[in-house]
C-alpha cells in the first residue's frame, strides 16, 4: 500500500492510516502497537477476500451461516453479541477464527457496500451490537479534550472520504471541501451536543438556511444530514447511505460542495451547490 496519506487518531486507541489515493480502493487500517487490529474497505477494486464489495446478499447468505448471537472467549471471559432483524439484514457480522468480518449492506441495492475486520479486542471496545458478557469488560481509553480534537478533525475527513467513494459507485461528481461551511456543521454538532437534542432545527441558531446565511455562505442549493452516537466515520456513512432521506443528500448530483462537523458523537454534514460564477 505505500505510506498512508494521513495517520487519524481514533477513539478506540488505535490510529487510522489512511489510504485515500484511490477512492475505488479506499482502505483505513487501524495500528495498534505495531499492529493492524482492523481495517475498513469500500470501493470496487478493494481486495476483501473472500467477499466482494458489490457482492449480491443472497450470495453472502447462502455461502455463510450468519447467526443472530455471535458468541467468543478472550482473556477468560465471555461475550455475546445479539443481532436485531435490522442488523442481520444492513450490518451481518460473520466470525472467521479469531477475526470478525462486518458486512454493510445497501439494502437499496441489496449489495455489499463495504467491509469492515476486527479483531475481538477491537470488537468488544466499539460494542456495535447489544452485548452480554462474563468476566472482564475491555473498555476503550479514556479520551482527553485534546484527542477529542484530533478524533473530530480526522472523523471528518473520513467522512469527506467515504461520501466521495459513494458517489463516485453512483458515477457522481466528488464533492470539494468547504471549510466556512464545515465550521457551521462543527457548530450544529456541538450545540446538538450540549443542548442535549437532535435535530436539523437549533433554538439559538435556526435551521439551516439561518444558519448558512449567519456564516455568510452563498449556495443555491443546500441540504444536511446529522446523525449520533455512531462509533466512527464508516459507521454513520452506511447508516445514512441506509436512510432515503440521508442517501438522497449524499447522492444528489446538485451538490458540488461539503462540510462536515463532528463533536464527539454528533455528526453534521452540511452540502451546498455552489453559485456558479
Amino acid at each position: 500500500m505505500g505510506e498512508p496519506a494521513r495517520v487519524d487518531l481514533s477513539a478506540y486507541g488505535f490510529h487510522w492510516w489512511i489510504f485515500n489515493n484511490d477512492l475505488d480502493q479506499y482502505i483505513q487500517a487501524g495500528v495498534l502497537n505495531g499492529k493492524v487490529v482492523t481495517a475498513y474497505g469500500i470501493g470496487p477494486k478493494v481486495n476483501v477476500e473472500p467477499f466482494k464489495i458489490g457482492q449480491p446478499i443472497e450470495e453472502i447468505f447462502s455461502m455463510n451461516v450468519i447467526e443472530p448471537d455471535v458468541t467468543f472467549e478472550y482473556n477468560g471471559s465471555s461475550y455475546k453479541f445479539e443481532l436485531s432483524e435490522q442488523d442481520m439484514n444492513t450490518r451481518p457480522v460473520i466470525k472467521m477464527g479469531d477475526y470478525f468480518v462486518q458486512l454493510y449492506i445497501d439494502r437499496f441495492t441489496g449489495s455489499v457496500s463495504s467491509i469492515r475486520f476486527m479483531d475481538k479486542e477491537t470488537i468488544v471496545k466499539q460494542r456495535p451490537y447489544e452485548m452480554v458478557y462474563r468476566g472482564t469488560l475491555i473498555e476503550p481509553p479514556v479520551l482527553s479534550d485534546g484527542d477529542w480534537v484530533r478524533i473530530e478533525a480526522g472523523l471528518k475527513k473520513q467522512i469527506l472520504d467515504i461520501t466521495n467513494a459513494l458517489r463516485l459507485r453512483h458515477e457522481l461528481e466528488v464533492l470539494e471541501w468547504d471549510e466556512k461551511t464545515a465550521e457551521v456543521a462543527y457548530a450544529h454538532s456541538k450545540d446538538m451536543a450540549e443542548e442535549d437534542y437532535f435535530s436539523h432545527e437549533s433554538e439559538k441558531y435556526g435551521d439551516l438556511s439561518e444558519r448558512l446565511k449567519t456564516a455568510d455562505v452563498v449556495y443555491q442549493v443546500a441540504g444536511e444530514n446529522i446523525a449520533a452516537n455512531y462509533t466512527d466515520a464508516p459507521a454513520v456513512v452506511e447508516g445514512w447511505l441506509n436512510s432515503e432521506s440521508h442517501r438522497e443528500a449524499l447522492l444528489n448530483e446538485e451538490f458540488s460542495h461539503l462540510g462536515v462537523g463532528v463533536y464527539r458523537k454528533h455528526y453534521t454534514q452540511n452540502f451546498i451547490s455552489m453559485w456558479e460564477q
